[in-house]
């Protein structure tokens, strides 16, 4: 199947779920695995500080250039072995590293930042991962539901995967760029595994729901798109990266180093969607046909200090922070090459 058939049955997929979606980006779990390497790395020149890593993650699309990495040896070439250990969810991996469990640990940038403006740690950005990209995070409703704009939001009860995060986040601004008051909606936490039989059974009335989830809502019970989140003041919002703490930051910048050539070398082959799509269904648990229609959200390596501080921003104006975040100073820029 070629890229270009696989978007048409995107867009197909939506049009029989009862109609189009307007534009989206986000982040999503299911399942648990582990995908790693073996115990001593086999490449590089020594020079690394750490050559083992813990990098904790959950199974989502988004890690697709991560678990690249490992397949096919390139964190070896920079004399690294990369564990990837499943996590939960973002903000318990962050947790971890915080702790010293892991060593470096991907979320949204939601926990990373709220973390940092309560100064509970001292934290820094090591790479970029994922930003919004069309039909990749949508709010969803079911078919028998009223719900079909997003002014019919107002005053609803709507998923979303927990209080304060990115999923909260976005719903809210993609209300208030249409005009909607959020004020009397009811949010409620739902994790997005679960979304979709809670618009089926009617639970809530509406969801925003992240791939894979999309995909199968609409594939199994015909769950209508309602509004795409990647619009207006969200259109390539930066997402999803991977942090560490400036401790291990400090005592190990070769690591860190090598761990960001490594990012930058998977990110690149990952444009070529024939080089990943073989490797969703291992490490976020979906079937062979869902991975060959989900649509992915941009992959990033490189952090980009003007494009992550419209997170925060974001953040304080829906209330998420108190104090301002510069974003500037948790960036560890690479090293030349």
């Amino acid at each position: 199947m070629t890229l270009a058939s696989r978007a048409m049955s995107r867009r197909g997929l939506l049009k029989l779920a009862g109609g189009t979606a307007t534009a989206g980006a986000l982040m999503g779990a299911s399942g648990c695995g582990l995908l790693g390497g073996s115990e001593s790395a086999g490449g590089g020149d020594g020079s690394v500080e750490k050559p083992n890593l813990k990098v904790g993650a959950m199974p989502v699309t988004d890690l697709a250039p991560l678990h690249l990495a490992v397949r096919n040896g390139i964190f070896k070439q920079e004399g690294l072995n990369v564990e990837i250990v499943t996590t939960s969810d973002g903000s318990a991996a962050l947790t971890s590293t915080i702790g010293g469990d892991y060593d470096i640990t991907y979320a949204s940038y939601v926990p990373f930042f709220a973390a940092q403006a309560r100064g509970v740690a001292d934290l820094k950005i090591v790479a970029d991962c994922g930003a919004g990209a069309p039909n990749t995070t949508t709010i969803m409703t079911s078919p028998s539901s009223k719900v079909r704009t997003p002014q019919d939001l107002a005053g609803k009860t709507i998923a979303i995967s927990g209080p304060r995060t990115i999923s909260e986040l976005l719903v809210k601004a993609t209300m208030r760029a249409y005009g909607v008051d959020f004020s009397k909606s009811e949010f409620t936490a739902i994790p997005f595994i679960n979304m979709p039989a809670a618009l089926q059974q009617g639970r809530v009335d509406a969801a925003i729901l992240t791939e894979p989830f999309l995909t199968q809502a609409a594939r199994t019970s015909g769950a209508v798109p309602v509004a795409d989140t990647n619009t207006g003041p969200l259109e390539d919002l930066p997402l999803t990266g991977y942090g560490a703490t400036a401790k291990f930051v400090q005592e190990n910048p070769q690591t860190v180093a090598a761990f960001q050539r490594a990012m930058d070398r998977a990110v690149a082959e990952s444009q070529d969607r024939s080089k990943i799509e073989p490797l969703l269904p291992e490490f976020a648990k979906i079937d062979k046909e869902t991975a060959a229609i989900i649509s992915l959200l941009k992959f990033n390596s490189r952090a980009d200090a003007t494009r992550l501080q419209r997170v925060p921003r974001l953040m304080k104006d829906f209330g998420f922070l108190d104090n301002e975040v510069d974003v500037a100073k948790m960036i560890v820029p690479p090293k030349p090459a």
